[in-house]
């Protein structure tokens, strides 16, 4: 796991605490990627055409907020869902031939864990699995296996 990944994972805590949840999603895990700005992962999304402010719009709006007097908590589980997308994410990164868990590899588990918001969302904003898989391998440089 590289570092922005935990980066990531430390910020969808964060983005849980914001929305008053006592669990970290998919969508957390998410609006995290968007939220960095940098890298593979969000290369990929604005290159498929996701405007990512509106990305963030759309999961705030389809989620609904905890209650206000939700109790402070340092770190959050993880929901089932996300515990799959990031057994897909690893799997990703072995079918890229990588070693290390980045955040593009994050996306791909968003998106082939097909039951969470955050895949949801993606598919509303039309992004696929293997257009976000060829654009990753594109930006890194490999090409994507058949």
């Amino acid at each position: 796991m590289t570092q922005q990944v935990e980066k990531v994972l430390a910020s969808a805590n964060d983005e849980a605490a914001r929305l008053n949840h006592e669990y970290i999603g998919t969508e957390h895990v998410l609006l995290a990627l968007a939220a960095d700005r940098e890298g593979v992962a969000v290369a990929a999304l604005q290159n498929l055409g996701v405007n990512l402010t509106e990305l963030r719009v759309r999961i705030d709006t389809a989620v609904k907020r905890g209650p206000a007097d939700a109790k402070p908590l340092a770190t959050r589980p993880q929901t089932s869902r996300l515990k799959r997308a990031l057994d897909l994410a690893t799997a990703s990164a072995r079918e890229l031939g990588h070693s290390y868990l980045g955040a593009q590899h994050l996306l791909l588990g968003l998106v082939d864990e097909r039951k969470g918001i955050a895949a949801q969302i993606l598919w509303t904003l039309g992004v696929r699995s293997d257009e976000a898989r060829a654009e990753i391998a594109r930006i890194i440089g490999h090409p994507p296996h058949s």
